[in-house]
């Protein structure tokens, strides 16, 4: 199964109204990122162990680690969790920056150092999370 098959499966297995707000934040990260490379993530380790909710990436980054090597993973992840989605913005070096800016603007959601979590996206400002995603791929190397 190729990574568009995964992602719309994942989409499709959640219960709405998780459903539509995956599928319609899908839509708006493409049109923010149309030319981008996907990923999906099951959330397995090698093992076959689950480790985190599954996730779908856009775009690509390279992540250097203290050792010195390095690892290709997206800019963006999209995710649903136990009680609602979390939009993950990777690679932004201050840690303080999305709260700061985007946290009052964007409605009732939690956000910390790199992920914006909400319930649904009734909750949010959808134009204010726009600006965010385009952000933290503009800042990114």
């Amino acid at each position: 199964m190729n990574v568009k098959e995964q992602i719309k499966d994942y989409i499709s297995s959640q219960p709405e109204p998780k459903r539509s707000d995956l599928q319609l934040l899908h839509e708006l990260t493409l049109k923010v990122l149309p030319k981008c490379k996907l990923w999906f993530l099951d959330g397995k380790d090698s093992k076959g162990k689950t480790i985190s909710n599954p996730n779908i990436g856009y775009g690509l980054q390279n992540i250097k680690y203290a050792n010195g090597t390095t690892k290709e993973f997206y800019k963006i992840g999209l995710s649903a969790n136990t009680t609602g989605i979390s939009v993950y913005i990777l690679g932004i070096k201050d840690k303080t920056y999305l709260a700061k800016t985007y946290g009052k603007k964007l409605g009732k959601a939690s956000v910390s150092g790199y992920c914006i979590k909400f319930k649904t996206i009734k909750d949010i400002n959808l134009d204010i999370l726009q600006e965010a995603i385009r952000y933290g791929v503009k800042t990114q190397t």
